[in-house]
């Protein structure tokens, strides 16, 4: 009787972490919102800072901001309606005291 013939790689061990496909690592996912932009916008409100929301199309709206969430902020009017305002189409915003002492210190080009 002949013995059985050995089936090819039987016996042996699978490679381990060498000459294979690398795995990509992937990146955590990141928050949807920083502890930075809800820290801004809560100082904001508790202080009921009146500010300035600039929108995309050059659009300025004066305000406090009342509440936020992940996408959008209402911003509370006087004399006016209020307004809810998505985040996407906010270029940016500031204190309206700003606006007051940037006039206040700017000089003229001359």
């Amino acid at each position: 009787m002949t013995a059985p013939a050995a089936q090819p790689g039987a016996g042996r061990e699978a490679p381990q972490g060498g000459g294979g496909a690398a795995v990509p690592r992937r990146r955590p996912v990141p928050p949807e919102q920083t502890s930075a932009e809800a820290f801004y916008y809560l100082k904001q409100m508790n202080n009921r800072t009146p500010m300035v929301v600039v929108l995309d199309n050059g659009e300025q709206l004066r305000g406090r901001i009342e509440w936020y969430d992940r996408s959008c902020i209402k911003v509370n009017r006087d004399g006016s309606p209020n307004l809810l305002v998505f985040k996407h189409a906010i270029k940016y915003l500031y204190k309206q005291e700003e606006e007051r002492s940037g006039e206040a210190h700017a000089q003229p080009l001359e």
